[in-house]
């Protein structure tokens, strides 16, 4: 389906309880559908509860706590959004360790909705150019960010959208920069 091949690439994606649904099944089949392994990382290990907007939606499993990952271990990194789950996972300091690690080892890094919030406090976002859920943006721009609202935004291997409407483009993009592999000015 996709032009990029990102056959055995493995991709971290990190979330927790609260995350908007679709922000997770959209990106995660458009990478298994370009040959790439996916894995579910959250700060406990079992079972996470996914959101259709305020809406209960599916449980997913966990395939490895965040305390127990490392960036080396994976090609690129997917935080999807939703409130609760962005709005948690920032404040956990093992989220933070593991996201910025992506940075300073110059991998591809996608971020939609509002999982941009991590980014501020991993301390990684100033002077990127961004994108978000329209109520972040105020946050971002605080924390040194270029903030426009467009579709999708890539910044040297930092790829960022604005809302689930958005999920085809960043989707498209998440799977170039994996493609693409590291970049020199993703840095932390």
């Amino acid at each position: 389906m996709s032009e990029h091949n990102i056959t055995g690439k493995k991709v971290a994606f990190l979330l927790t309880d609260g995350v908007e649904q679709v922000e997770l099944t959209s990106p995660w089949q458009a990478v298994k559908d370009a040959g790439g392994e996916p894995t579910l990382v959250a700060p406990s290990k079992g079972k996470l509860q996914g959101f259709n907007g305020v809406d209960k939606g599916d449980t997913f499993d966990v395939d490895l706590a965040v305390a127990d990952a490392n960036a080396s271990d994976f090609d690129a990194l997917v935080l999807p959004g939703g409130v609760v789950n962005a709005d948690h996972l920032r404040v956990d300091k093992d989220a933070q360790n593991f996201t910025r690690a992506f940075f300073e080892q110059h991998k591809p890094v996608a971020s939609i909705c509002h999982g941009p919030w991590i980014l501020i406090e991993a301390g990684v976002i100033k002077g990127r150019n961004v994108t978000s859920y329209h109520t972040l943006q105020t946050d971002l721009k605080n924390a040194g960010a270029n903030w426009t609202d467009e579709e999708v935004v890539v910044d040297q291997g930092l790829v960022t959208s604005r809302n689930p409407d958005d999920l085809p483009a960043f989707n498209s993009k998440v799977v170039e920069e994996i493609s693409e592999g590291q970049h020199a000015g993703q840095t932390a």
